[in-house]
């Protein structure tokens, strides 16, 4: 094979899963990450005897990562164990009133009868109706690149094209949910999915709809011993098929001559590449990493980031049986929350409230008395006149008093604390503006205007990640490096 010499931008899941594939394709590949950690967003800290996923806590869709080992040559249960989680997460509304959401539907047909017995019938009509739109949607939106005219007109495609009003995709999230609930409880616990992708239920289309589909139809996971491993075991296997894996390595340029690429720059050096995959965030690509050509920087920087999230990593000395892994504290006005979020781009005054506790499934994650805590709250993504560090102490205080209310009083029992603003990350994975899913999906079109896995600029520049087609979260970032390795693999046979 010539010209196989690949450059691999990042080390976040999408770069990973593009860089073990085409070293399985007989590529050669080296791979580069600006931080002393692999992993970009989906990462790991550990504090004074408490461990914490800094990133992703839910896995859905686990086949995508087992098709991928075996892609690679592999068993996945070699090296990774995925536990379901029942219940997928526990609600706390704002009238006082407590909801566990499971994947068993009779539990939670059962769950919805005691908090709404007249919307029992209206989860299964909306169940059928989510489970109707993955199965138009996701071969075309989740497994093909669907910018690639070629791939997009072959027969199995077209029952989705002719069908495109099946899709729902011209009322919103909010819009939809609210034609199946009447309990509005409920309505806000389904609006909520639409955050799965960094966007605002109120402005996106209801065909994000498929994501309650996945998770209640397919089921939530947890990787044993926390989502990291996933990361380590990925490592492993890039580094078994001979992926050159370099960290603290930052790479500076994507280097062109006459709209082909010929490597990158890494601390003051090129590496000569004949392929570049860009796994860092595609818009900081085009601003920071690619001179010249205005005309794709300035079309991808019209595009609204999605939204970011504040981050408080706590160490609890103390249990809160009370809590479950995964655990939501919504905010008594979502409406209000999103439009200070999108519109205003302010910190919302009463944020949503996410609190995932991986000691509650792995005990050695705290010490025995306590409990390790990932805190996250949706925030705006950059603007300018935010002060963070100001935002921070008034989240802080937010928080506290919000969880005494509901008799989680732990301003005493934290022992150790890590943040994460919208500026770290744009600090550390140089993400658009600090978003955390690359652009949102606040319009009807955005599904076809997400930045697409072949560069219409460069030849032989590729993308994966959160920030590319088809979009953020765990499986979909894998299989950004397997659309983007595909068209790799094409181009190169040509």
């Amino acid at each position: 094979m010539e010209n196989k010499r690949v450059a691999v931008v990042g080390g976040g899941l999408g770069a990973l899963s593009g860089a073990i594939r085409l070293a399985r394709l007989g590529f050669s590949v080296q791979l580069f990450e600006k931080n002393p950690k692999i992993g970009g967003k989906v990462n790991e800290a550990v504090l004074d005897g408490y461990r914490f996923d800094t990133g992703a806590s839910l896995l859905t869709m686990p086949f995508v990562i087992d098709e991928l080992f075996d892609f690679a040559g592999f068993n996945r249960a070699d090296y990774l164990d995925f536990v379901s989680i029942d219940p997928i997460c526990r609600y706390f509304f704002s009238d006082g009133s407590v909801m566990d959401a499971s994947a068993d539907k009779a539990k939670m047909k059962a769950a919805i009868q005691e908090l709404s017995p007249d919307d029992v019938e209206a989860y299964e009509r909306f169940l059928k109706y989510a489970e109707r739109i993955h199965t138009l949607t996701s071969e075309i939106f989740m497994f093909t690149p669907i910018h690639e005219f070629k791939k997009l007109m072959k027969p199995r495609h077209f029952q989705t094209l002719f069908k495109l009003h099946q899709i729902d995709p011209f009322r919103t999230v909010h819009q939809s949910v609210s034609r199946f609930f009447s309990d509005r409880r409920l309505i806000q616990l389904f609006d909520r999915y639409a955050t799965y992708n960094g966007s605002d239920p109120f402005q996106a289309p209801a065909t994000l709809n498929i994501i309650p589909y996945v998770e209640y139809g397919l089921g939530g996971y947890y990787v044993k011993g926390g989502i990291y491993r996933l990361v380590e075991a990925l490592m492993k296997v890039a580094c078994e098929l001979g992926v050159q894996v370099h960290t603290s390595a930052k790479v500076e340029k994507i280097c062109h001559e006459r709209k082909r690429v010929s490597g990158v720059r890494v601390n003051g050096k090129k590496v000569e590449a004949d392929y570049v995959l860009c796994g860092a965030d595609a818009v900081v690509a085009y601003n920071e990493l690619i001179d010249g050509h205005h005309k794709p920087r300035e079309r991808l920087n019209r595009l609204e980031p999605s939204v970011s999230g504040m981050v408080f990593l706590w160490g609890v000395r103390a249990k809160h049986p009370k809590l479950a892994h995964h655990n939501i504290i919504f905010s008594s006005d979502y409406d209000a929350e999103f439009k200070q979020i999108f519109k205003h781009r302010q910190v919302p005054d009463e944020p949503t409230i996410y609190i995932a506790i991986t000691s509650k499934a792995d005990a050695e994650h705290a010490p025995a008395a306590g409990e390790n805590w990932f805190v996250l709250l949706n925030m705006p993504y950059i603007t300018p006149g935010q002060i963070w560090e100001k935002e921070r102490d008034r989240m802080r205080s937010v928080v506290w008093e919000k969880l005494k209310r509901l008799g989680f009083d732990i301003a005493d029992q934290i022992e150790v604390e890590q943040v994460y603003t919208p500026e770290d990350f744009s600090e550390l994975y140089a993400s658009n503006q600090g978003s955390i899913y690359g652009i949102s999906s606040n319009s009807k079109t955005t599904a076809f205007r997400r930045i697409p896995n072949r560069s219409r600029t460069f030849h032989g520049l590729y993308f994966a990640g959160g920030s590319v087609h088809p979009g953020g979260g765990i499986p979909l970032v894998i299989l950004s490096g397997k659309m983007a390795v595909t068209l790799i693999a094409e181009d190169q046979e040509k």
